[in-house]
């Protein structure tokens, strides 16, 4: 009977890299685990599944988004991806019709997406930098979906809230992650 009840449940399907996938901290503490005892404490009955991995790329993302969206059937799916293409030095070009990619083929199959933005370090240029930072409200602005500018926001540049790899959150800072992306997540909901 419950899993009747838990497939009856809209989804929500939360599609990114390390800061997603829980990298290096219990994943009982990870914003996505906070995401479903938030959404359980406010009323909603979806059921958010996880399908971040670290290490993941756009290029990763747009190969296996199909397979996940026929997997889960979200009604929404919250993107998170961008950094390590970032770190990398890709093509900013490519990074963007990667994640656009993804974000089509999920409005095409009905759900709702919302993107949220990454940042890079200032030692990779100017130039990069802010080409990178606009991939996110450039494709936001084309497919018209909801997005946040920095999901690391209030986290990134503060030590005590990384892990010692100084990129990665640790567990203090989840709630936090939570926080800055819960305000477009419920609104999306609210929307549907």
């Amino acid at each position: 009977m419950a899993s009747a009840q838990a497939a009856e449940s809209p989804t929500i399907l939360v599609f990114g890299d390390s800061l997603s996938a829980g990298y290096g901290i219990d994943v009982d503490q990870s914003w996505v685990t906070l995401l479903q005892k938030r959404l359980e404490e406010t009323g909603y009955e979806h059921r958010v599944v996880n399908a971040s991995i670290s290490g993941e790329t756009t290029a990763g993302g747009a190969t296996r988004i199909a397979s996940a969206i026929i997997n889960f059937e979200p009604e929404l799916i919250i993107l998170e991806l961008g950094a390590n293409d970032g770190l990398r030095g890709f093509p900013t070009s490519s990074i963007q019709t990667n994640i656009e990619t993804i974000a089509r083929r999920a409005r095409d199959s009905g759900a709702e997406v919302v993107l949220l933005g990454i940042r890079i370090p200032t030692n990779y240029g100017v130039r990069y930098t802010q080409a990178f930072e606009a991939v996110f409200s450039d494709v936001a602005a084309d497919l018209e979906i909801r997005w946040i500018e920095f999901f690391m926001d209030g986290i990134a540049l503060n030590d005590e809230l990384l892990q010692e790899d100084r990129i990665h959150p640790n567990a203090e800072a989840q709630p936090m992650l939570l926080d800055n992306a819960w305000p477009i997540i419920r609104a999306t909901l609210d929307a549907q």
